[in-house]
């Protein structure tokens, strides 16, 4: 079933009601993993029946097949419905689960001894907790503890597809393992350096014009590279970050404070499903590293400082976090994701992101630094169709805080093809986009689609420690960057009337296999990373490359 839980979905949307309670015991996506399926990972034993257990119970779309008609012609420049995007009400009515469906989850999970502890019929989620004992009951599963088959630790499962008493088939529940722990899409040079055997001064480093201690890039330094001296700066606009921890401001101050800028973004950390959102290191008492979740917003605010709201929204399960980020008022209408994970089923996240797309929110997330994608160098969620994957460049600026001078590919840029089989979506297939020059496929889902410095050149301020300069670098800095940039597309569209942007893939692509390619991107045309070389046009490095001059004002002319 792995992959095409969609299809399921669609299918079952259009057979009749009485075969479909037949078969309503069913959830439509995968929950058990490879390894426990193909006995790769050692049973031990069974999960405490008293452990209790937080978990994201996720309704089906109640119109599927409607709501790949309403992308198609949303997303369709000579549509009526062009860019008529909807809001999270509207979209609950048109293509969301009925008020009947979303009571009966919450009366089966009450019944079912499990505390209401979140959710929405908007978000199409209800959060519960519970002991283990109410999980097995209520979804016919056993839980079990198994050793990890490459990492020193344990981990628990499912020991077969959970199934419900509902007259209805479930779309998901997260939270049932624990196999894949979230990792930052971050990577410090004296990492690399041990990784490829070789002294940490010898890796490329092009950290000599940037406005930050020690030649260091900032925030700022990237707006004035990839912007310019515009007087956009994203007012009016709301930029959403997914973290699965919390973070500490005072780091955040700490960076402002050094680098002589003010931040008058107003920050907002927002628990998605009671996840703390504090975030304090082990000097001050705690274990929690806010590196990432401090560069993201630096980042965000550096390429737009005059952002309305940025809320950080912090979880500990995807569709939890995602949910929010579709219903959350102001919604977040560019999203930056600085994170990797694993789900069981690639196909988890789907009814979310074309959410998303239906209601003009863009999800950039980071392609991964650890070079060609694979099936052990996950690209998820980058490879997602509904998303925009950020792939890594090298950067050099003419001067400190100066404009783009020149620009290749970075060595570790995630990219390549979709090693979870996502199809190829429209917008690759255009003529002209995949070649014999840049490998592509023609079959599955290529990435990335756009890339920004994410070489080891950045200032960096964490964990209430001494600040770093030219240390870190990661696709994690890049996917941050482009949600700011698109915060500056939406403020000018919004200027002239118009919606947003919306999922901005179908318009790049388009766009981009004409002549007026070169003014909109940096086409980054030299460096490579693993299997794949930066050519002219688009890439499996660096997509179609950074932003170039012409780029906003060919997305909001």
């Amino acid at each position: 079933m792995r992959g095409t839980g969609f299809l399921l979905l669609t299918l079952i949307a259009c057979v009749p009601v009485a075969a479909l309670q037949s078969q309503a015991q069913s959830v439509l996506t995968h929950h058990v993993r490879d390894v426990v399926e193909s006995g790769a990972a050692q049973p031990l034993g069974r999960l405490s029946s008293s452990q209790i257990m937080n978990l994201n119970i996720v309704l089906p779309l109640g119109d599927a097949p409607g709501l790949e008609a309403f992308l198609g012609e949303v997303y369709d420049s000579g549509s009526p419905l062009f860019h008529k995007f909807l809001t999270p009400t509207e979209f609950t009515a048109r293509f969301g689960p009925s008020k009947e469906q979303y009571d009966a989850v919450v009366q089966f999970a009450v019944t079912n001894g499990f505390t209401v502890t979140g959710g929405s019929r908007d978000g199409m989620d209800v959060e519960v907790r519970g002991p283990v004992a109410a999980v097995e009951s209520a979804f016919h599963i056993r839980m079990m503890t198994y050793q990890h088959p490459t990492e020193n630790r344990t981990f628990y499962s499912p020991d077969s597809e959970p199934t419900t008493d509902l007259t209805f088939p479930l779309w998901h529940i997260s939270g049932l393992d624990n196999y894949s722990i979230p990792y930052r899409l971050l990577e410090s040079k004296t990492d690399y350096a041990a990784a490829h055997g070789i002294p940490v001064n010898e890796v490329v480093s092009h950290a000599t014009t940037g406005s930050g201690p020690s030649a260091s890039f900032l925030g700022s330094d990237m707006r004035a590279a990839y912007y310019g001296t515009g007087t956009l700066t994203g007012t009016g606009q709301n930029l959403g970050l997914l973290e699965y921890y919390g973070t500490d401001l005072t780091d955040l101050n700490t960076y402002f404070k050094n680098v002589g800028q003010t931040n008058n973004v107003p920050i907002t950390l927002l628990s998605t499903d009671g996840t703390s959102t504090s975030c304090v290191d082990t000097t001050a008492g705690g274990n929690c590293d806010d590196t990432e979740q401090t560069l993201d917003m630096t980042q965000a605010i550096g390429m737009a400082p005059g952002l309305s709201s940025l809320t950080m929204y912090v979880g500990s399960t995807d569709t939890a976090i995602i949910s929010a980020m579709t219903t959350h008022s102001p919604l977040p209408t560019t999203i930056g994701c600085s994170w990797g994970w694993k789900p069981a089923d690639p196909s988890t996240l789907n009814p979310y992101f074309e959410k998303m797309a239906a209601q003009g929110q863009n999800f950039f997330a980071a392609s991964g630094d650890h070079s060609t994608w694979s099936k052990r160098n996950e690209a998820w969620p980058a490879d997602d169709a509904y998303v925009v994957a950020v792939g890594g460049t090298d950067l050099v600026t003419s001067s400190a805080a100066g404009p783009w001078q020149s620009e290749t590919a970075w060595v570790d840029s995630g990219g390549g093809i979709s090693p979870d089989k996502i199809a190829i979506p429209a917008w690759q297939k255009l003529p002209g986009v995949i070649n014999s020059s840049n490998k592509g496929s023609t079959t599955y889902r290529n990435g990335p689609d756009v890339s920004a410095n994410a070489n080891f050149t950045f200032y960096v301020c964490a964990d209430q420690t001494t600040c770093t300069a030219n240390l870190y670098g990661g696709t994690s800095f890049a996917a941050p960057m482009w949600a700011g940039y698109v915060a500056l597309v939406n403020q000018q569209l919004a200027a002239q009337g118009k919606s947003t942007i919306g999922f901005m893939n179908p318009t790049i692509y388009a766009q981009n296999v004409t002549s007026v390619y070169d003014t909109d991107f940096h086409d980054i045309i030299s460096g490579k990373s693993g299997s794949y070389s930066a050519v002219v046009g688009y890439d499996l490095v660096t997509g179609w490359g950074s932003p170039n001059a012409g780029l906003l004002a060919a997305l909001a002319p």
